[in-house]
């Protein structure tokens, strides 16, 4: 997959996302990007969802926020469903695949006769080190 040529707020959103090692909001970049030129909520919402279009952000539902996808040159969005783990402590996001869980999805969806368009998976705890 070719990277999508980005605009400089899309640029400037995709790295303030790639930095963090949390989830944002869309307030919380706007605030961390206000020395660039950030004014309104609308000019992170814009770049929030092309970049979410081209599969270089996700954002996670539960927690109204965004993460840089861990996998932006390989069209993660291809391979499925994507799931996620969340700690509750400390934020850490984890992203990852599990094909077994593709093809269960499926096979409920296509015994229903669903058409699944997204599918994806936020699981809530507490990471190995919180955990501890």
């Amino acid at each position: 997959m070719t990277q999508p040529q980005l605009t400089k707020n899309q640029s400037l959103v995709f790295d303030a996302l790639s930095a963090s090692h949390a989830p944002l909001s869309a307030y919380g970049i706007l605030d961390l990007l206000r020395d660039k030129g950030f004014r309104a909520p609308l000019q992170v919402y814009r770049a929030l969802d092309k970049l979410v279009e081209f599969g270089l952000v996700h954002r996670l539902e539960s927690i109204n926020a965004f993460v840089a996808c861990a996998h932006p040159q390989s069209d993660c969005c291809a391979h499925g469903t994507v799931a996620f783990a969340i700690c509750n402590k400390c934020g850490q996001v984890e992203e990852f695949h599990d094909h077994a869980i593709d093809h269960r999805l499926a096979d409920w969806a296509k015994g229903r006769r669903f058409k699944a368009e997204k599918t994806t998976i936020e699981i809530r705890g507490l990471c190995a080190g919180c955990a501890a």
